[in-house]
């Protein structure tokens, strides 16, 4: 801070990042102060050249184009023209949204999943105005919810459903995933839970532009009366105001008012998972949500969502009955399984890769050792490193070991199928393979603690 006498106001010597942040924190106070507080002047926080820079260089370099063509490199080439006048249309409100770019990426159950690709300048001012609208909506949200927010990822969403399932007396499990829910968003509904919070009338025109901005698909433009497209900056934040509205403030009340036994809450994006003590609670609380759904239009899907006997006497209570096994369920990647502890045991939750997941992810480098199967041997190496690396680093949690020894295994038995198939007069022994394995490929190993201590340490 400049000095000066304590009368004046302060002023930050440093600009961009610090000046913006120094604004931010101002709002977050307001929110945080009184959460039912209308915030009525936004926008010059988000057509701040402060903002827009910082929103900029925020964006992936290599990220691909929307309807314009346009990319970060090219956009930067004349930057600070650009973002002048950029800041002055949004100022006098001259900003036109442009439709996104629709492209389809497979699914790991043989379905592909939408996805827009919005042009670059829409980009730079969603980021600018998640940015500003985080500072306000981080106050309100609740601390089960976990997806797409600052500071939180998938593993904090595992902890917390391992604890939870550790920690209280859960019996029962409702896997639940919403049907087509980005398209099933009901836009009236959403614009009503953006003004609780927002009285800028210049914020909202400006959310409504792209959700009106439509879908550009094979040179044809398309438009829908319900739906964010996924893809965009503003859109995990959208379908977090939505939901944080529809469910999460109806389930605390829910489980506050309705529910006699413990129950524990995890929702990441629009996938969630609820424990409960009892089973009739959790009857009474799958029929209250499906009405609750049907009132906002959303769904669940029929196939996704299954109410299961899981927790530490599901087994005993299933043996007795003569129903075999504890079923299990998908949350994030990951296989939870009904098990017990080595040491002692008592019950635990194991957590194994899902299947589909690894299988597609050895679909996925099969196919690129293809394509890299005139590349030197160093290249492709240091390739299926990083590769072996970051599957470890994101399924690296504890008593998934073999899982991960597993895909390595597969991993280097690809790798010396597309070396043996270089040349039809040379083989690659095994023994050089070994060399090359141990020089390129690390061990699979476990990266993360087990959660009971990392969450301890967190909280």
């Amino acid at each position: 801070m400049a000095k000066g006498n304590s009368r004046e106001q302060h002023m930050l010597r440093m600009q961009g990042r610090a000046r913006m942040q120094h604004a931010l924190a101002r709002v977050r106070q307001a929110a945080t102060r009184d959460q039912s507080l209308r915030f009525t002047a936004l926008l010059h926080h988000i057509h701040s050249i402060d903002t827009l820079r910082e929103a900029y260089f925020g964006l992936k370099r290599d990220a691909a184009p929307g309807v314009d063509g346009v990319t970060w490199q090219h956009y930067g080439e004349d930057l600070e023209e650009n973002l002048q006048d950029l800041s002055a249309r949004l100022q006098r409100g001259a900003y036109r949204a442009k439709p996104t770019r629709r492209t389809f990426v497979p699914k790991p159950d043989g379905r592909k999943r939408p996805l827009g690709v919005t042009s670059f300048e829409d980009k730079v001012v969603q980021r600018a105005t998640v940015e500003v609208l985080n500072a306000i909506y981080e106050v309100d949200f609740l601390g089960f919810s976990y997806g797409f927010r600052p500071e939180r990822n998938q593993h904090h969403a595992l902890d917390a459903l391992y604890v939870g399932q550790l920690t209280k007396k859960v019996n029962w499990v409702l896997d639940a995933d919403i049907a087509g829910f980005f398209d099933a968003i009901d836009r009236e509904w959403l614009v009503k839970f953006i003004e609780h919070r927002i009285a800028d009338r210049r914020i909202v025109r400006l959310i409504k532009k792209w959700l009106n901005a439509g879908v550009l698909e094979d040179g044809q433009r398309t438009g829908s009366a319900k739906g964010t497209v996924q893809g965009g900056s503003i859109s995990p934040l959208l379908a977090n105001i939505y939901l944080h509205n529809v469910f999460d403030l109806w389930v605390q009340q829910w489980r506050q008012t309705q529910a006699n036994g413990d129950v524990i809450v995890v929702r990441f994006a629009d996938d969630f998972v609820v424990g409960f003590q009892h089973r009739h609670e959790a009857e009474r609380f799958l029929t209250d949500l499906r009405q609750r759904f049907a009132e906002f239009g959303l769904e669940l899907y029929a196939d996704k969502t299954r109410l299961i006997e899981f927790g530490p006497f599901a087994a005993h209570n299933r043996r007795r009955r003569g129903q075999g096994k504890p079923e299990t369920f998908d949350f994030l990647g990951f296989t939870h399984i009904c098990g017990k502890k080595r040491s002692n045991g008592m019950f635990t939750v194991i957590r194994q890769t899902m299947r589909k997941r690894l299988q597609a992810k050895l679909k996925d480098v099969k196919y690129a050792l293809r394509q890299r199967l005139h590349d030197p041997v160093p290249e492709v190496g240091m390739w299926l490193a990083s590769v072996v690396r970051g599957h470890c680093q994101y399924y690296g949690v504890p008593m998934n070991g073999p899982a991960l020894m597993l895909f390595r295994f597969r991993v280097t038995w690809l790798w010396w199928r597309s070396l043996r198939r270089r040349s039809q007069k040379t083989k690659v022994t095994w023994e050089r393979m070994k060399r090359l394995i141990d020089h390129w490929i690390p061990p699979a190993r476990i990266c993360h603690p087990y959660p009971l201590r990392r969450l301890g340490v967190v909280t």
